[in-house]
């Protein structure tokens, strides 16, 4: 019988390069060479393919090639440009098409969708660089609408890239000015406190038409939020099955499933949230969730008695469907 031969994009254009590289090699790991035939494809950092070791346009790098499976984080990997690239090439991929792919990396767009859709989220503004308005009348507009602390975010960046944390409506301005500065954009965030979690979600798995997996707590060391750092060092622990209520776990794997329909979302993402008092947040939906040793969906897959090599072999089996 004859393998599948299946390309795996790592690398990419965005700040998660290095974690992209560790999906990449977790999934080419994961497949069994007696089904699998893997083509490890690099887009580096200019967004140039490689295919071999060699520089190559994206049809020649995938010639051959039955199905895709994207491991990269951000950037071109997630912001619909390869997507749209596969679609034209007309090669099956797992994951989200390019509109379902765009929406979630942009966190002020996938906000309004979630917020429209019912999804309780923190309150939230957002800026742009060529706004006229000045820093001081952006801080005191956000001001109006909630008070301190406050979460400064990259609008287009994951794994906690760009993260600034303003105690004050004094400090709001600088880091207004900051993010403009460096992303062009600036969404502030209301700081809500609570215990982090993270819930995956698949489609047509074990029968089910959405299904969530149980959540996951997610540890790291003592600091007021998650940052690019715990990532890049691998700090990230995760509690699964962990010691929330079942309330509490039900409500969030709702709202994982609502999310992932709201963003019109396929095959598989994962929801990240802050689980308080009053019930779950939502901070945002990853299109194409990590699959590293440090990431937290095969820590959920494990949890079910699944795994990597599961995921895959259905993520594939998904993306061939006519």
């Amino acid at each position: 019988m004859a393998r599948t031969v299946v390309g795996v994009l790592r690398g990419g254009t965005s700040n998660e390069y290095g974690l992209s590289l560790k999906t990449g090699a977790a999934i080419l790991g994961a497949l069994p060479e007696s089904e699998y035939d893997t083509r490890d494809i690099l887009i580096d950092k200019t967004g140039l393919w490689h295919s071999r070791g060699i520089p190559a346009e994206p049809a020649r790098a995938l010639a051959q090639v039955d199905v895709v499976l994207n491991a990269l984080h951000g950037g071109v990997g997630e912001d619909g440009t390869v997507q749209r690239i596969l679609d034209q090439l007309n090669m099956p991929y797992a994951g989200s098409d390019p509109i379902g792919s765009a929406l979630s990396l942009n966190k002020i767009q996938s906000g309004v969708i979630l917020k429209r859709a019912g999804i309780r989220m923190p309150r939230a503004v957002s800026f742009s660089a060529q706004s006229d308005m000045p820093v001081r009348e952006m801080a005191r507009a956000v001001f109006s609408y909630f008070g301190p602390p406050y979460l400064l975010k990259a609008p287009f960046s994951g794994a906690s890239h760009g993260i600034l944390l303003a105690t004050s409506i004094v400090e709001l301005p600088h880091a207004i000015a900051d993010a403009l500065e460096a992303y062009g954009a600036a969404l502030v965030e209301e700081y809500i406190d609570g215990d982090e979690a993270t819930v995956g979600v698949i489609d047509d798995f074990r029968g089910q038409e959405l299904y969530a997996l149980p959540p996951a707590r997610v540890m790291f060391p003592d600091a007021p939020y998650l940052h690019a750092d715990h990532h890049a060092n691998g700090e990230l622990r995760y509690m699964v099955p962990s010691d929330f209520s079942d309330t509490e776990k039900k409500a969030l794997m709702e709202a994982a499933r609502a999310a992932h329909k709201a963003l019109g979302l396929s095959h598989f993402s994962r929801a990240d949230f802050i689980l308080t008092k009053r019930g779950p947040y939502l901070l945002e939906v990853n299109a194409y969730p990590g699959l590293h040793e440090n990431a937290g969906m095969p820590h959920m897959l494990e949890s079910v008695g699944s795994s990597v090599k599961d995921f895959l072999g259905h993520s594939i089996a998904l993306s061939r469907r006519a």
